[in-house]
């Protein structure tokens, strides 16, 4: 069994290796949302899905996105639109991840459902809570990152950060029909239920990274993203 010492390491290494791709993907200039998308996915799914394990990965995405416009930012003010541009595409690609998180969780909630898996109220609610909070993770990341960065990278982040918060964001939008979904199973909850429900409080587990934990494995196939559309249209 491996230690927690163990275990920390290789988070690390894993946190180190993810920046270093969303880095390199954000420097070349290729596909950069569909490649961080793909990328911040990949990473989530190899992890505990909760609150706090995807803040800090989508806090490595966004350091890793800064890295990647250090070069273009020091050569040229001219470079200072293409490199608006990567970033706004990475955070985009970050979002659609976090999008895909949401639409994970609602599957897998539908999964067990259908296998005739109940819930109790309290672990449908806290699993609501937890969701809810996704959004806010990805504009509060946002702006810490921002806050982080006293160059170029940090403005444009924190003009990211403001438009999410007032116009919304993909995540945002998942979380609309995924929230409405499980709104409807908590009332569904009776009161037999209550106590007979599958409960997941114990040992700080939540239901959110329970009822998730199914979809994970296939979180990058499961879940296609919407296809780019025609820049002429």
């Amino acid at each position: 069994m491996q230690s927690k010492s163990g275990n920390a390491t290789g988070r690390t290494s894993d946190t180190a290796a993810f920046e270093a791709d969303v880095r390199r993907a954000v420097e070349s200039g290729h596909d950069v949302q569909e490649m961080v998308r793909q990328l911040t996915v990949q990473m989530i799914s190899k992890h505990s899905l909760d609150i706090e394990s995807v803040r800090q990965i989508a806090s490595a995405a966004l350091h890793g996105a800064r890295e990647g416009t250090e070069k273009a930012f020091s050569q040229s003010a001219a470079q200072l639109d293409a490199t608006r541009a990567r970033l706004g595409q990475a955070v985009a690609g970050l979002d659609a991840a976090l999008a895909q998180v949401a639409e994970a969780s609602k599957l897998a909630l539908q999964e067990v459902v259908g296998r005739a898996q109940t819930f109790s109220r309290e672990d449908l609610t806290r699993a609501r809570a937890d969701l809810e909070s996704l959004e806010a993770m990805f504009v509060e990341t946002l702006q810490n990152s921002a806050a982080g960065a006293k160059d170029a990278a940090g403005k444009i982040l924190a003009d990211l950060a403001e438009h999410s918060r007032i116009h919304g964001s993909a995540v945002g939008r998942q979380l609309q029909e995924t929230l409405g979904d499980l709104t409807q199973q908590i009332g569904q909850v009776g009161r037999s239920q209550l106590e007979a429900g599958l409960h997941l409080a114990q040992a700080g587990t939540d239901l959110f990274r329970q009822i998730a934990a199914g979809a994970l494995g296939g979180l990058a196939d499961r879940v296609k993203p919407e296809p780019p559309q025609d820049k002429d249209s």
